[in-house]
């Protein structure tokens, strides 16, 4: 959905601040000449805004993307996921380059376009809003052959040389992995001990000697287009880091990104698709064990953003209803994760 011109007064002047600034990036660092079109925010995105707009030259238009932190501010250095926008342009663009689908960053955003921290990308064709994708009679067959782009995706994203990434990745690996999650239970008083007994499950069964790679961290439906075809872009890369490759598989098969779907695979696949497609790419055939594994991880992360989006809706830090509904969802990570504890499917 948009948020258009048409809203409130806020949205409108926000708009027509970008508007001049973009233009102004547009003639300074792009092409002279160009101006802006069909400028609107688009919904959703607590830790980002996201805005869509078309680049208008005398011959021809091209449709693009601005993301950026909230607000006009000029704090270029601090990260609102695991990563600054700065460098998760840069990783975007090396993942291009290793044979990744990825939108084309064009222009990264310098003080001096007073737009704050940000990028402009291409905006590409595709859907990405999971009940269209598996519902939608037009995505039937990119729903067939989905799953295994997945695994061939994964598969080029873990393979991408540690050594040709940016410097600003945060290391996931072993005990750093349970030392975040602790403090976070901790900092809201352990209020649910199922979440403590999935962290200590995990903690109890560590994995031994995984490989080190590239993890998009947030590999799922709903940050990734798709077409009539099959998969376009992977999207929101703001939580990559370094760790365990087969933390990706375990997390688009995690119940929450199903929407309500029987297929495993992030609701429109299976699991031998996946892994197939994964194995085609890398060589390596991950065990169904250690899917499991991250799954459980998956449904603890879920279920620990349930708890914050809960205490600060609680405690009036953010009374939003967005806040609620998610908080309101903890009961269902609880289920997932005592389920897969029993080494059920769920």
């Amino acid at each position: 959905m948009e948020e258009t011109l048409t809203g409130t007064s806020d949205v409108k002047g926000m708009a027509d601040c970008l508007r001049a600034a973009l233009l102004g990036v547009e003639q300074t660092a792009l092409a002279n000449g160009a101006s802006i079109d069909g400028l609107a925010r688009l919904s959703g995105g607590a830790n980002m805004e996201t805005w869509s707009f078309d680049w208008v030259r005398t011959t021809e238009t091209e449709p693009l993307i601005l993301r950026r932190v909230p607000g006009q501010t000029l704090d270029f250095e601090n990260a609102v996921g695991e990563l600054t926008l700065k460098d998760e342009a840069a990783l975007i663009d090396i993942a291009g380059r290793y044979g990744v689908p990825v939108p084309v960053v064009r222009l990264v955003l310098r003080p001096e376009h007073a737009l704050g921290q940000g990028y402009i990308m291409s905006r590409e064709r595709g859907e990405a809003l999971p009940f269209r994708l598996l519902a939608d009679d037009c995505y039937r067959d990119a729903r067939e052959r989905l799953a295994f782009q997945c695994g061939q995706t994964l598969g080029r994203i873990h393979k991408i040389p540690l050594e040709s990434l940016p410097e600003g990745l945060s290391d996931h690996s072993g005990v750093l992995l349970f030392q975040r999650a602790q403090e976070l239970l901790d900092t809201h008083g352990n209020l649910s001990p199922v979440l403590q007994l999935g962290l200590n499950w995990l903690r109890d069964r560590p994995r031994r000697d995984p490989l080190r790679t590239l993890v998009h961290g947030d590999f799922r439906n709903g940050n990734l287009l798709v077409d009539e075809d099959g998969l376009v872009a992977v999207l929101d890369w703001e939580l990559a880091h370094l760790g365990d490759p087969v933390q990706d598989l375990g997390y688009i098969c995690a119940n929450v990104w199903r929407f309500g779907s029987p297929k495993p695979v992030g609701g429109f696949g299976d699991y031998a698709d996946l892994l197939a497609g994964y194995e085609s790419v890398t060589g390596i055939a991950p065990a169904m064990a250690d899917i499991h594994y991250w799954q459980v991880h998956a449904a603890l992360s879920w279920g620990m953003v349930c708890l914050r989006m809960l205490e600060m809706y609680r405690s009036g830090e953010d009374s939003s209803l967005e806040r609620a509904a998610v908080g309101r969802r903890l009961s269902e990570a609880e289920i997932d994760l005592l389920l897969l504890m029993e080494g059920e499917s769920a």
